[in-house]
């Protein structure tokens, strides 16, 4: 005779399986919510294990939700490029070419003020398939359109190229990194001094910008370093703006 076996709503054990699972999502928000805060104040190096202690949850459980610090990352911070992609949008919007280019580098530059962890992402490429970089590649081509609007009104130099962008990114990130404890609005004047020299003037010809490819490797080098680099990065993944 064969055994029958409850099952449906009622059934033993469903509402501890549908427990187990809202646990398992509790965990998830709050590994999350803890992970944007701390790649916020120390960047995305941060100790993984100081996460973990600050969600309530076990380094284990960490792990098994996002298995490599780049999963994390990718997860945590995916509004924030979300919030750089609406940047970009908006400032397309801005009749002024050169006001809506200068007003998305002033913004973008603030956002890295306020986060440590997205200075370190806009420096820094993930692997190619992350919704993340499926986002930032559709800001970047925005970004584009700004870049080209503005040269084409005049007010942007014509040598300027996407790959300038990402340098005063970087530079930016650094200037914040030094002054941020004893002048925190120390990065407001670098940015205003980069704009200048932005400008469309006479001014002598610039040095050779850094290649796609040479930018490219050194973000793709600054995730691994970061602890981001575990599994191998896609040629197609978005790097440098271009």
């Amino acid at each position: 005779m064969t055994a029958c076996h409850p099952s449906g709503p009622g059934a033993p054990g469903s509402e501890g399986a549908r427990g187990l699972r809202a646990d398992a999502a509790r965990n998830r928000a709050a590994i999350l919510a803890v992970a944007r805060d701390v790649f916020a104040e120390q960047g995305l190096e941060a100790p993984l294990e100081v996460i973990a202690a600050r969600a309530g949850v076990g380094i284990a459980t960490l792990y098994r939700r996002f298995p490599t610090r780049e999963k994390l990352v990718a997860a945590a911070l995916v509004e924030k490029i979300a919030q750089y992609a609406q940047a970009a949008e908006r400032a397309l919007e801005v009749p002024d070419p050169w006001a809506g280019f200068a007003w998305f580098v002033q913004r973008i530059c603030e956002l890295q003020a306020c986060d440590r962890g997205l200075g370190d992402l806009l420096s820094m490429t993930l692997s190619a398939g992350e919704q993340i970089e499926e986002l930032r590649g559709a800001a970047n081509d925005k970004v584009i359109m700004l870049i080209e609007r503005a040269k084409a009104s005049g007010t942007l130099r014509d040598d300027f190229v996407g790959e300038d962008l990402l340098l005063l990114l970087i530079a930016t990130a650094a200037v914040m990194q030094v002054t941020r404890a004893d002048a925190p609005d120390a990065w407001r004047r670098f940015v205003a001094l980069a704009l200048d020299a932005f400008r469309g003037q006479d001014s002598p010809g610039l040095p050779e910008p850094p290649t796609t490819v040479q930018m490219t490797r050194a973000m793709v080098r600054l995730a691994a370093e970061r602890g981001c680099g575990g599994r191998a990065h896609d040629q197609g993944t978005p790097g440098p703006i271009r």
